[in-house]
């Protein structure tokens, strides 16, 4: 049995995806059965290591329960990649909703109202999917969405890095740029002050690990296991030795993963916070859920993006049907009292780097997921913080290479100034308000490169002929009044718009307006290729 990976199959609509169940276009790759597992149950279990601490602390983070964020992330893991065609988005908790979630469970007043407002905001993407809305995210410009993948890769080796040296008092995942306090570089001063010297020891043996697995293929063939993976056993190994021999400088159960208990699956059923539907009623539940479809649409459409950015064979996700697929699954996990769920780039980058290929990834690192709430917690509680911390170190700087900003550099201004500007929003604010500020600047030269040679001015003696060669738009119209009162007396001036797909209203105005005043400096007006109404007219 094989499955079909696209590489380059060609546009239909919608359904651009590429996927197992797509017919192969040219460029595609056939891969059986036993080689999806090869690669995607490992890597989905990397993705599942890293995903774990993520969701714990992204509830934390929020004001909610604990079991809110793996709830999340299971239903991320087994119920959108049944509906979405992303092949290597995964998807769970964002630490970009937690200022959004801790708002909104304090404004509602209970989590049970909360998971209410989660359960709306699902049924209205899905609606946004169903009308087709996710086209949205190709008018985003190319140069912004590189900054948002660059400033993810910084942001995690900034976040990473107390972590990985033992000082876990930020939520792990957090990508806030202001904690409380404290910042992102005072945290990371902080840390240096009172390093770990297991937690240390441990995250550069892993970091080094990972280096040299992709620089030595003899390493890659002592198993079939990926790197991330073996760093997690290594680590585990390496802290046993520790605690064993040397407990001075073991990592301390505080720094090492953690799971909140339970008594089996009655223990589980039990934990969960149901939505408390007499509240549907209520104004402010029905404003968060807006704000929170939204916000976690956005997200997940730029994240998505992102995604097919990493993907080597270059497949493309249908963004409609993601909405689909994230509708349902917010639905899905606020009708079992989840968090909100969107894209996520940190896991999803994660599971490219470990080899993932398909779908397969998300589905496995939901089904590890399961089976940690379930049977897996004593194993799972022997894991360094700062093992993980050197995986997410090694996949930021995969995401950030120098060499990105040199290629964006050389590309000119047009490309670098939006692209280095989101990179700095978004470490020093958040994903969205990063992302949103990026735009701003890259419309900002797109209006400039628009207003730029709308026309072409040539001289002949006392003839002056400005010619309209593009579209001219209102926000061309202070550059042309401002041409027109610096031409001088005695002209015959001609105003040739024949090459101008349109002219709109403004310009039209500022035009009649210049022919009126005209005689004033004994300038003779011809206008040719223009049908402007007649001077004194509405």
């Amino acid at each position: 049995m094989t499955h079909k990976l696209d590489a380059l199959a060609p546009d239909s609509g919608d359904r651009r995806s590429a996927g197992p169940e797509h017919a192969a276009g040219p460029g595609s790759l056939d891969i059986s059965t036993l080689e999806v597992l090869k690669s995607d149950l490992p890597a989905g279990l990397v993705v599942f290591l890293v995903a774990l601490p993520l969701c714990l602390g992204i509830a934390l983070a929020s004001g909610a329960p604990l079991f809110s964020g793996l709830i999340a992330g299971i239903v991320g893991g087994l119920v959108i990649p049944l509906i979405s065609r992303s092949p290597l988005s995964v998807s769970g908790p964002a630490a970009g909703l937690a200022a959004i979630v801790f708002t909104g469970i304090s404004a509602l007043g209970s989590f049970n109202v909360f998971a209410l407002a989660v359960v709306i905001a699902g049924a209205m993407q899905l609606g946004l999917g169903i009308v087709r809305a996710g086209g949205i995210a190709h008018y985003f410009p190319s140069s912004v969405i590189k900054g948002m993948l660059t400033a993810i890769g910084v942001l995690l080796i900034l976040k990473q890095l107390p972590h990985a040296i033992g000082l876990d008092v930020e939520e792990f995942g957090a990508t806030s740029f202001q904690v409380g306090r404290e910042n992102t570089f005072s945290l990371i001063a902080r840390a240096l002050e009172v390093i770990q010297p297991g937690a240390a020891l441990i995250s550069l043996g892993c970091v080094a690990l990972l280096v040299l697995w992709d620089k030595a293929p003899s390493l890659k063939k002592l198993t079939w296991l990926p790197a991330p993976l073996v760093a997690v056993l290594g680590a585990m190994l390496a802290n046993e030795i520790f605690q064993r021999s040397a407990p001075a400088i073991a990592v301390q159960p505080e720094h090492l993963v953690r799971l909140p208990s339970t008594d089996g699956p009655a223990g589980l059923v039990g934990a969960l916070h149901l939505p408390d539907w007499s509240a549907v009623t209520r104004s402010d539940v029905w404003v968060l859920a807006v704000t929170l479809a939204v916000v976690a649409s956005l997200e997940t459409l730029l994240n998505l993006e992102a995604v097919d950015r990493l993907d080597p064979w270059r497949r493309k996700s249908p963004p409609s049907r993601e909405m689909l697929a994230q509708g349902v699954a917010n639905m899905t996990s606020g009708l079992l009292g989840g968090l909100p769920i969107t894209s996520v780039i940190v896991r999803s980058s994660a599971g490219v780097n470990a080899g993932g290929r398909t779908r397969a990834v998300a589905i496995f690192h939901g089904l590890f997921l399961v089976l940690a709430v379930l049977f897996m917690a004593p194993l799972l509680t022997k894991i360094p913080l700062a093992c993980l911390a050197a995986i997410l170190l090694t996949t930021g700087y995969k995401l950030a290479k120098p060499k990105l900003f040199t290629d964006m550099y050389r590309l000119g201004h047009s490309q670098f100034v939006p692209f280095i500007t989101t990179v700095l929003a978004v470490v020093l604010t958040d994903l969205l308000k990063g992302v949103a500020i990026g735009l701003v600047v890259g419309l900002a030269f797109v209006l400039r490169e628009s207003m730029s040679r709308v026309y072409e001015v040539s001289r002949e003696g006392q003839q002056v002929t400005i010619r309209l060669n593009k579209g001219a738009y209102f926000f061309s119209r202070g550059k042309l009044v401002s041409l027109f009162e610096e031409l001088p007396r005695d002209t015959h001036v001609i105003l040739d718009g024949g090459a101008a797909p349109f002219v709109d209203h403004d310009i039209a105005d500022a035009i009649r307006d210049f022919q009126s005043s005209a005689h004033l400096r004994n300038i003779q007006v011809e206008v040719r290729g223009l049908k402007l109404a007649p001077l004194g007219s509405a």
